[in-house]
């Protein structure tokens, strides 16, 4: 067998083969491992003067090996893969070197048995009052006499229960056949078990005997069910309406499932009533089994500087909003969905809200609400959210909402009520209970230990939801392994939206046998849209964390979900987005000792000086796990481990036999995500319940509205062809590997036909640990007509660069289909064809102009490297459509409160929120070419994005720093995103390099706080950027940014490639302008408030945004002046324009 040969060790990554190679540090040692790239082939991996070459072993037809060795040399076949060792122990084999010395597997730490239950199984064989009795043991039990005979009887055992419960209440011939089963029957029907009947008789002529009154009544009622059923049917084909009325008259059929036949009738003939009568009047809501009751809110509005008290009052259904100035005043003014423009949440204070309404005459006026608290806010914005959606007469919904819940449920059955936990009710992010009733489109249930069989714990959320919402929601997909288990329901009308639909499972328990530990896997499509669900239940125990860590990559390389042809990817980069919950039991890492102090500061709510000591955290900043995940941040306590039946005590202690076991609170259960760069998806809620007690862990919930795309319909003009094709330029990767070979690229992306492989590219330095490759694209891809490349200029100018671009072909060349669309990015070797790491770009960054990217390359949840090119989309110039997640925006409006609640003033641009997506996907940074048309999808990312040296290790995974309000949505979309303005130390942040301001840190030098620029992510200035004009500066929220992104000189280049051990990719938060005064903070410089004469600055076309801009976009609005800006004004055009309406 393989396994035993000392120089096979299966299925490791390449980079852990490379590792062992380099420890080994002698010419010529090797190892064998499985193939990345084809299942069944091997790969020889050989050191040679300290590089690592790679061959693969490949079977052919009649399954002899044969090793891709160097042209020329004779091909051998082995029947066996030792004596292809052995052979190629020769030298001159048509190998770098021959074989010499055998590297050998790292022996495993031997793991200790953990306590687990079996996956379910029949119910055990008890013995007999009479074997009981006798002391007779029944040796095909497998057991010793000893342990037979100590064994209680099954009628003793439910005997004991009966006489601790009251059953004084019950009719009497009922206490006494329940009594009479349990001291003899139950022993009778154990013996028909035995004897190979499992039907148990005495129990079903005990449950006839109860439900004889029931039986009688199933059997009156039943037919007529099935007659109001028949009449609402759709016609009948033959012989159904026989086969129903044979069921109803069937008396030997169980109550059990006669029951549940009355059950699904009811339900059935309520949902098509519902849908008769909907349709009879008319109605066509987007939700219209979801009726959402009015609900009033309590606001206050500053009026001539006196703050008033006002009624807001949201009908969902009518689609209207109305403005009361008592609860019980007169509904006469009120504003249709249709007018109602925008929300803006104020990021300075979480409980303000402008409401950006129309007007007569084509004018917007702003509102200016203060609500009670933050989540009467965040309730009134999802209310509204919902009804715009509901009333957008979209054919397809282009934001959907999320609920995403895990529960390990510790082996015992739920309570009977579990409605908190799918309203987002208890501690952490919670919905306001004005929300509570919305319903979401999809919910994604994440189960550990579960009791349950798949049928009943499925029924049972059902249940829950159809209490809540009036809705049966549909199961899309359901996957079990052992105890967990995952469940996809989604609102009935969505159920023809969901497509390719997959399940999959990996075991990790005890040598990854086992399915006590693993995970469960569900991914889809919604439309055009990918989603992805992983719930996993990781390896237990404090100390384990390292054995988590490789659950987690097991997972990760071997759950087979989603499109196979994005094979050379894993689940992290084949969905837009990908969700990832369960049980995975990362501790607080701190000693037992401090188990007492750990429960004061939970009491104290001192949550943030616990989750520094999080290992989850921890080990996600350095880069060993769920690299560029997000999670809200955690304002719950700890969710294990709780004495059951309470939320009052954790119970961090069990006595085992070697000794006790500490068991400190922490949280393990957690909901994580990931998403393409650029695509919307906001958390609602990240929490926990309080009223769930059965378990020794609480429920976690997290619910977001997430961007989806559908079939997309051209509003251009069919009979002209859109052309042109997207151009992809000047690629340079820096990979970490000690391989020698050669690379190319791999384009793939749901808009191109089939993948499209790059020319092979040129290796120009090769440092310790790291190599530099250059990818041109002379030889060009769907390029008609091929120029010669003769620009001379270090680097190439852009014209030219355009020219030798590698240009990949859509299917679709409209502009605003190719904005939602991404480019997977795979770099591999041609000796091997495995992968060296993989990212995503958004073509959205390239909306307006020729834009640089920069993207970390990532493979098998490492760090691999960098890649950094330019990508260039055809013109666009029709508007694009806009989408139902930009109605709420966040921002800040500092003149709030100043003027008179209606004036028409122009809502300053420092309202523009923090507009972009997805900030720590894969450390994706853009760069536009034309500075002066970039808009804020092309800032870099703040979270991991390549800057120009400022880096903060600390701030760069996940949303973990304990400044952040608790209800600042964690936003990544087109559009929305929100910063937080304060730095951990307390002080006012430095500013990046930001286009919008120009070089802040050159002018304000170099500050102690900040650390010496990174070598590896510093580009220098090119011809690009030499006639740039000056930036303009104008009030606005500074957003996280980062320095601008230049090419690479020679210089750079050659810098980047000397070290690139250190990766870390980080951000510096940014703190948002003060008011439109122009009111500086102490350590900033002033920001100008108005343009400079003579350099308008213009903004990328994007959906209108009425926090800049007091005019709506008519067709009968006077064209743009050239050089005039299309979507925002300067200063001085608001002045003259903004006037206040009457």
């Amino acid at each position: 067998m393989l396994s035993n040969q000392p120089w096979y060790h299966g299925n490791i990554t390449r980079s852990t083969a490379e590792d062992l190679l380099s420890k080994a540090g002698k010419d010529g040692s090797f190892l064998l491992r499985d193939s990345e790239s084809i299942q069944g082939a091997y790969a020889l991996c050989v050191l040679y003067q300290n590089c690592v070459y790679t061959y693969r072993i490949l079977p052919n037809e009649d399954k002899k090996l044969s090793v891709q060795a160097s042209e020329g040399v004779p091909i051998r076949f082995f029947s066996l893969l030792p004596d292809l060792v052995e052979a190629y122990y020769k030298e001159n084999m048509g190998l770098v070197t021959h074989l010499q010395y055998a590297v050998q597997k790292e022996e495993e730490p031997e793991e200790e048995p953990e306590p687990f239950s079996l996956p379910p199984q029949l119910p055990p064989r008890n013995i007999t009052c009479n074997e009981c009795k006798d002391g007779h043991s029944d040796s095909s039990r497998g057991t010793d006499r000893g342990t037979e005979l100590s064994r209680p009887s099954i009628s003793d055992t439910y005997i004991q229960r009966l006489q601790q419960i009251d059953i004084s209440n019950l009719p009497e011939d009922h206490q006494k056949s329940i009594q009479e089963y349990f001291r003899s029957s139950v022993c009778l029907d154990a013996e028909h078990v035995q004897n190979g009947n499992p039907t148990l008789p005495h129990l079903k002529k005990l449950t006839q005997s109860i439900c004889k009154n029931l039986n009688s009544e199933i059997a009156r009622t039943l037919p007529s069910l099935e007659v109001l059923q028949k009449v609402l049917d759709q016609p009948l084909s033959p012989g159904v309406g026989r086969l129903r009325s044979q069921l109803s008259a069937d008396a030997s059929l169980s109550v059990a499932f006669r029951l549940e036949q009355v059950t699904k009738l009811i339900y059935s003939i309520e949902d098509k009533t519902k849908n008769a009568v909907f349709d009879s009047v008319g109605y066509d809501g987007g939700h219209r089994k979801s009726l959402i009751p009015p609900v009033t809110f309590e606001v206050k509005w500053d009026s001539l500087g006196i703050s008033n008290k006002m009624y807001l009052k949201v009908d969902v259904e009518g689609g209207k909003v109305f403005f009361k100035k008592s609860k019980d005043g007169p509904e006469d003014k009120y504003f249709v969905h249709n007018k109602i423009l925008q929300l803006v949440k104020s990021q300075k204070m979480h409980n303000r809200l402008v409401l950006v309404v129309e007007t007569e005459k084509e004018k917007t006026q702003r509102k200016d609400f203060v609500f009670d608290d933050t989540k009467k806010r965040e309730g009134f914005c999802q209310l509204l959210q919902q009804m715009k959606n509901k009333h957008s007469g979209k054919p397809e919904p282009d934001m959907i909402t999320i609920f995403v819940g895990t529960w390990n449920m510790g082996n015992a059955n739920p309570p009977p009520n579990i409605t908190s936990w799918f309203q987002s009710k208890g501690q952490g992010k919670t919905h306001d209970d004005t929300a509570s009733q919305i319903p979401h489109d999809i919910y994604v249930i994440g189960t550990q230990e579960d009791p349950l069989g798949e049928k009943e714990w499925i029924e049972t959320v059902r249940g829950a939801l159809r209490d809540i919402t009036n809705i049966s929601f549909k199961q899309i997909a359901t996957q079990t392994l052992w105890s967990i288990r995952i469940v996809v329901l989604a609102k009935p009308e969505h159920e023809n939206r969901f497509s390719h639909v997959f399940c999959d499972s990996v075991k990790t328990g005890i040598a990854n046998a086992l399915g006590n530990k693993g995970a469960v896997g569900v991914s889809f499509m919604f439309n055009r849209t990918s989603f992805g669900f992983v719930n996993s239940h990781l390896t237990s125990g404090s100390e384990k964390k390292l054995r988590r860590n490789q659950n987690y990559v097991s997972i990760l390389r071997f759950l087979n979900l989603g499109d196979k042809k994005l094979n050379p990817f894993d689940i992290t980069h084949r969905f837009t987005h990908l969700f990832w919950l369960g049980d995975l039991n990362y501790r607080v890492d701190l000693p037992a000792q401090e188990a007492e102090n750990i429960v004061m500061k939970i009491k104290q709510q001192q949550y943030q000086d616990l989750l520094a000591r999080d290992q989850l955290n921890m080990e996600k900043e350095e880069e060993r796990v769920f690299l560029d995940y997000e999670e809200e941040e955690i304002t719950f306590a700890p969710t294990y481990r709780f004495e059951r039946d309470t939320r009052e005590k954790y119970a961090y202690t069990k006595a085992k036999a070697t000794g006790t076991k500490y068991n400190l609170p922490s949280w393990c259960d957690r909901v994580l995500r990931k998403s393409y760069p650029m695509a919307h998806v906001v958390c609602n809620s990240y929490g926990c319940t309080n009223d769930i007690m059965t378990s020794d862990h609480s429920p976690v919930f997290a619910t977001f509205d997430v961007g989806v795309t559908s079939q997309f319909v051209s509003k251009n003009d069919l009979s002209k062809d859109a052309q042109g094709a997207i151009k992809i330029m000047n690629c340079v990767a820096v990979l970490l590997t000690k391989s020698k070979t050669k690379f190319f690229i791999e384009y793939h992306s749901s808009c191109l036909e089939k993948f499209v492989k790059s020319p092979e590219g040129e290796n120009q330095e090769n440092t310790e640990g790291s190599i530099k490759v250059r990818f041109s694209g002379q030889v060009e891809v769907n390029i008609k007509k091929k120029k010669p490349y003769t620009c001379k200029a270090q680097p190439p100018c852009l014209h030219c660069l355009c020219e030798i671009a590698l240009q990949l072909t859509p299917i679709i060349a409209d502009p605003e289909y190719l904005l939602d669309q991404h480019i997977l990015i795979c770099i591999k070797s041609t000796d091997c064809d495995e992968s060296y790491g993989e990212g995503c770009v958004a073509l959205r960054s390239a909306e307006s102009s020729y834009t640089e990217f920069c993207i970390k390359l990532i493979h098998h949840g490492e760090r691999t490297g960098l890649l950094t090119g330019g990508i260039q989309l055809p013109k666009s110039d029709g508007k694009q459509t806009e989408k139902l997640y930009d109605f709420i925006k966040v921002g800040d409006d500092p003149g709030a409160g100043k003027g008179k609640s209606g004036d028409n003033t122009k809502i300053s641009s420092s309202v523009l929120a923090t507009d972009i997506s997805n900030p720590s996907y894969m450390g994706v940074g853009y760069k536009s070419n034309n500075q002066a048309d970039r808009g804020p999808s092309n800032i870099m990312s703040p979270r991991t994005g390549p800057s120009s040296g400022h880096s903060s290790k600390d701030m760069t995974h996940g949303n973990m720093s304990p400044k952040k309000t608790s209800y600042d949505h964690a936003t990544s979309s087109p559009t929305t995103k929100t910063s937080n303005p304060i730095s951990e130390d307390g002080q006012t942040p430095e500013m990046f390099d930001n286009p919008l301001y120009g070089s802040m840190s050159a002018s304000r030098g170099n500050k102690d706080h900040l650390p010496p620029p990174d070598a590896h992510f510093g580009f220098s200035k090119t011809d690009l950027d030499a006639d740039r004009q000056p930036p303009v500066p104008t009030p606005r929220i500074r957003s996280f940014t980062c320095s601008e992104t230049k090419p690479q000189s020679s210089s750079a280049t050659n810098t980047m490639s000397s070290g690139l051990q250190s990766l870390n990719i980080t951000k510096k938060p940014v703190v948002p302008s003060r008011s439109e005064g122009g009111t500086t903070g102490l350590n900033r410089p002033p920001v100008p408030m108005k343009s400079r004469p003579g350099q308008p600055q213009e903004l990328q076309p994007k959906p209108r945004d009425y926090r800049e801009s007091s005019e709506l976009p008519s067709k009968f609005r006077l064209q743009t002046r050239p050089g005039q800006p299309k979507d925002g004004h300067n200063e001085t055009s608001q002045m003259k324009m903004g006037r206040p309406l009457k």
